[in-house]
């Protein structure tokens, strides 16, 4: 009789070393990870978070220019690791962390500069830390080479959003843009060339009247800040079905066990 098809899937397999062993080798360092191309554009990231952070609250503009930069490079080190052959956990444990702290501390930014908004900001930020750890140890726990590697009978909407990397580059790109936007309309003051105070929107009245540059941005990329914390909310949901589902694997074998 055939097992069921949770039990006869095979995680991609992954090495798993002493942790004492680990730290020896790195030590050693037969082949120096820290001095990995994609790893060094990845300290530059956090180098340029780093500035963007110090200009935040007196310099919009070279706040933007570095934070931006940050951003951009997220899409750079990942082709720059498979093209040089030089991927390791690592380097994506390092892109993972900085996304997740360079946003974070944008988001705390504008929960001061938007203090109606702060509990909004506060539930997006712990959004985003639970969905992407809860997801990353999902990963770990089902032996999966890489927190990327989503299949499709696991998660459609994760699968579309992790292997196509136009997609990916999209939203993250969409959703960084609707926060730096809306850091810069507390900034800006030069309206768009178009009257708009004809249109009326349920709830907002004619809020488009004398629309700053930002704001526009902000309005247009809102849909995708929006859909990227769906994907947040479907990610967490998945991983801690997922965890679940391995608990109850282990207490199953664990009870086969005990009665040998």
């Amino acid at each position: 009789m055939s097992q069921p098809a949770a039990h006869r899937r095979r995680p991609e397999s992954i090495s798993h070393v002493d942790a004492k062993e680990a730290v020896d080798l790195a030590t050693a360092q037969p082949e120096n990870v820290f001095l990995f191309a994609p790893n060094l554009i990845g300290y530059t990231r956090v180098i340029l978070a780093a500035v963007s952070l110090h200009f935040m609250s007196y310099h919009p503009v070279y706040c933007t220019i570095t934070y931006s930069i940050s951003c951009l490079l997220d899409a750079v080190d990942g082709q720059v690791a498979r093209a040089r052959g030089e991927t390791s956990k690592f380097g994506a444990v390092l892109d993972m962390v900085t996304d997740r702290c360079t946003t974070s501390c944008l988001l705390c930014y504008l929960a001061i500069a938007y203090p109606t908004w702060a509990i909004l900001f506060q539930f997006l930020i712990a959004l985003d830390f639970s969905s992407h750890y809860m997801h990353m140890y999902s990963s770990l726990a089902t032996g999966s080479a890489s927190h990327k590697k989503v299949t499709s009978d696991v998660s459609r909407i994760l699968w579309l959003y992790y292997n196509d990397a136009r997609t990916l580059f999209l939203v993250c790109a969409g959703n960084e843009l609707f926060f730096v936007a809306l850091y810069l309309a507390k900034w800006t003051t030069a309206s768009v060339p178009v009257d708009l105070s004809w249109i009326s929107v349920p709830f907002f009245g004619h809020f488009l009247t004398n629309l700053t540059y930002a704001e526009a941005v902000a309005c247009l990329t809102g849909p995708v800040c929006l859909l990227k914390n769906i994907i947040n909310v479907v990610q967490l949901w998945k991983a801690s079905k997922i965890l679940v589902g391995v608990d109850l694997a282990e207490r199953a074998e664990a009870r086969k066990l005990k009665a040998i």
